[in-house]
């Protein structure tokens, strides 16, 4: 398991280097300048010459790229162009942590909604219950996160007035983010866990439990449920990649002051350093929460060999 661990981090290095390269290039070609959006559109044309040299945004392409990379090295992700600050510092001032919390809770909530819509489907297949859960699932699963949003702003802030529209930190600040995040992640893991758990009752060793007298409850959630949930798992380490990117447009709705507004208000401002160092944040995240998958393969089922 070490030897397993040890290799997956080894394998993140140049992923993680591939997709800061990715970042740079696709940043550099951007149209606009980010020396005339800090200087202001009424500065002189020395002004804005002479802040593009002071940022290094005149050397060429590769010469930023390796100095960047330099940089990341010590551990140094940039400063902001915009606040002048070190990016690590605009980054975790309390901006990382928000999202994290915001993903982690989308993710739960996910898993809580999809598993109990997936069982029930499951056990009640191509019955009404299925069908009508399946309709729900599929209206999840093409309902944009930003429109599902909105509903719950029109519903539950603007016509009951019984939820706050924005911030962070409360409870019931956090419930209209939160399944916003998670309307789209717990209908995927609803439609994996109705097609897996199906497959597993179908097996030899289900009948041969169905034979011995035990009860249904028990076949399900006693011998069923842990073999259907290792492509769940999967699909839930895969989401999390999905509501990391999808907090972006959540925390922009309900005025959250997270790591995704961070990110998307230096897109606007072209504020390369920060975007870079949260674009890379959010692919370590994504690798590491995927190498955490891969160890609860052996969890769930102890068959399963990740050395």
């Amino acid at each position: 398991m070490v030897t397993f661990i040890i290799r997956r981090i080894l394998q993140m290095i140049p992923v993680a280097i591939g997709v800061t390269f990715i970042v740079f290039s696709m940043l550099h070609l951007t149209p606009g300048d980010p020396a005339r959006i800090l200087a202001g559109e009424a500065a002189r044309p020395e002004a804005v010459e002479q802040l593009r040299e002071s940022l290094g945004l005149n050397d060429p392409f590769f010469v930023q790229y390796g100095r960047y990379l330099g940089n990341l090295l010590r551990g140094d992700l940039g400063e902001s162009m915009r606040s002048g600050r070190p990016v690590l510092d605009e980054i975790f001032d309390n901006r990382m942590q928000i999202t994290f919390q915001l993903a982690v809770a989308g993710t739960a909530a996910s898993v809580l909604i999809g598993l109990i819509i997936g069982i029930i489907q499951a056990s009640k297949k191509y019955s009404y219950v299925d069908t009508g859960l399946m309709l729900l699932t599929l209206t999840g699963m093409s309902m944009p996160v930003f429109w599902f949003g909105l509903l719950l702003i029109n519903l539950f802030a603007v016509s009951w007035r019984i939820l706050p529209v924005a911030g962070w930190g409360t409870l019931a600040q956090t419930i209209m983010p939160v399944m916003t995040l998670a309307s789209g992640a717990s209908a995927v893991v609803a439609r994996m866990t109705r097609a897996s758990l199906i497959e597993v009752l179908n097996q030899d060793y289900i009948r041969t439990a169905y034979a011995k007298g035990l009860s249904e409850t028990k076949v399900v959630y006693k011998h069923a449920i842990r073999n259907a949930l290792i492509p769940v798992i999967t699909i839930v380490g895969l989401q999390f990649g999905g509501l990391l990117a999808g907090a972006m447009i959540t925390e922009t709705m309900f005025a959250i002051n997270g790591m995704g507004r961070l990110v998307l208000g230096a897109i606007q401002t072209q504020d390369f350093p920060v975007v870079q160092g949260g674009i890379l944040i959010f692919s370590v995240s994504f690798m590491v929460v995927n190498c955490i998958v891969d160890v609860l393969y052996t969890v769930i089922n102890k068959r399963i060999d990740v050395s």
